[in-house]
């Protein structure tokens, strides 16, 4: 794991590696996803059958073989053991719970005019979750993808996941019933995104796609934006992790180690001025690799992309930790809430050594589809919005266009707009 100081004299070169972490060729992929959208665009299912013969290596014999039978998620809810079940149900009342309270309203002002402005909040009809399989499935990310949208009043959800094999992880069907998903196809990769945006027999179009993925998932998402709305393009997961003398180095280590085992581009990066504890997080990290379950995976990832940071001051540390905006940031100091309004950019923040990151992923309530790769500078994690649109009110009384109609319709003459002008005037006294 790389251990550097910000007074190293190629401290800066290194520095820029990292900010680089989140990099994605999709210029590579690009031209394959482009075949695989256009393929489902022309061909529907058939496109789809040939896909899913090829990457998850089963054969369709009928569009209904894309399907999964809403009889089967009941059953795998029914099958949970209660503890299981318990704890899904825990997970759904606080990630519902904290995403209501980020609805907002449709609101109406009337002015001394007689004016009337204000704003018209409306859920989209159909929205499209896709939820990653593959290496390993993530029931938690159909909570945390569904919940809002069922919160945002989303009449319509559909879902797809990658089904190698044909086999689907059983608590997914389960979280599946629970949110009340009725349609739900056992797709994957670019073409899942392909068929949620333009729709095939079986796959209906929806108007918002969320959910993470691999980079052909991102790159789909990202060519198929403008023809229905994304939720942001998401890469591989990430821990910042700002941490002072008084951090428990276990504590440290294996926050860095949960984010590593995700995939080995996963980036595990801690900043901290204390040489002390930087040098025993090291070690506790190496201690800690043995032990894990996915080693091979997290080791790569420490070894490639994990990095620990020496500053002079805590001040550089966190302004350093701004500049690399991770997906997750903890923040284990003996005062976290005082770093708190100096930290400008991050996915989501976790004051406190006993606020682990992955009591965010699963039980906390706010959302784990967060931005990586730095665009925590530009965007926010997945919430009730994305599944919102916002409408303009506007209703003018004859007094209220007589009090700024002759303004307006010198603004419309002024940029040529002659009709626009007399379209204005023509109501004027």
């Amino acid at each position: 794991m790389l251990l550097i100081k910000t007074t190293d004299r190629d401290f800066q070169e290194k520095f820029d590696e990292l900010l680089g972490r989140g990099a994605m060729d999709m210029e590579y992929v690009a031209s394959i996803v482009s075949g695989i959208i256009k393929e489902i665009r022309s061909e529907g299912n058939e496109a789809l059958k040939r896909h899913i013969a090829k990457f998850d290596r089963w054969e369709v014999t009928s569009d209904d073989d894309l399907m999964v039978d809403p009889d089967a998620m009941k059953a795998a809810y029914d099958a949970l053991n209660s503890d299981l079940r318990d704890a899904l149900h825990l997970a759904y009342d606080r990630i519902k719970s904290y995403h209501e309270k980020q609805m907002p309203k449709s609101w109406i002002d009337f002015d001394n005019a007689g004016n009337t402005l204000g704003q018209k909040v409306t859920p989209v009809d159909r929205a499209g979750l896709y939820i990653p399989g593959g290496k390993a499935a993530y029931p938690s990310s159909l909570l945390m993808n569904a919940i809002p949208a069922i919160v945002a009043g989303v009449e319509e959800i559909v879902v797809t996941t990658p089904t190698p094999d044909n086999e689907i992880n059983h608590l997914l069907l389960a979280a599946a019933h629970l949110c009340g998903i009725s349609k739900m196809f056992k797709v994957g990769g670019a073409s899942a995104i392909a068929a949620m945006a333009y729709g095939t027999e079986t796959i209906p179009k929806v108007d918002v796609i969320t959910g993470p993925g691999n980079i052909f998932v991102a790159t789909a998402k990202k060519l198929v934006y403008g023809d229905v709305n994304i939720d942001m393009i998401a890469g591989p997961s990430e821990i910042g992790i700002l941490a002072d003398g008084t951090a428990i180095p276990e504590y440290v280590a294996i926050d860095l180690l949960s984010q590593a085992e995700h995939d080995e581009m996963a980036s595990s990066i801690l900043i901290t001025p204390s040489v002390e504890l930087a040098e025993s997080v090291r070690e506790v990290v190496y201690l800690e690799l043995a032990k894990l379950e996915r080693e091979m995976i997290a080791r790569k990832s420490i070894e490639e992309r994990g990095a620990i940071i020496v500053t002079e001051s805590m001040d550089e540390a966190i302004a350093l930790m701004n500049k690399i905006a991770p997906e997750h940031l903890e923040v284990m100091t003996a005062n976290p809430f005082e770093l708190l309004p100096h930290i400008k950019h991050a996915g989501a923040i976790f004051l406190g050594s006993f606020t682990p990151e992955p009591i965010g992923d699963y039980m906390a309530g706010p959302n784990h589809t967060l931005p990586t790769g730095g665009t925590a500078k530009f965007y926010s994690p997945l919430n009730v919005e994305n599944f919102l649109k916002k409408s303009s009110i506007i209703a003018m009384s004859e007094s209220g266009i007589n009090e700024i109609g002759e303004a307006c319709a010198l603004l419309a003459k002024t940029e040529g707009l002659t009709a626009h002008e007399k379209s204005v005037r023509v109501r004027l006294k």
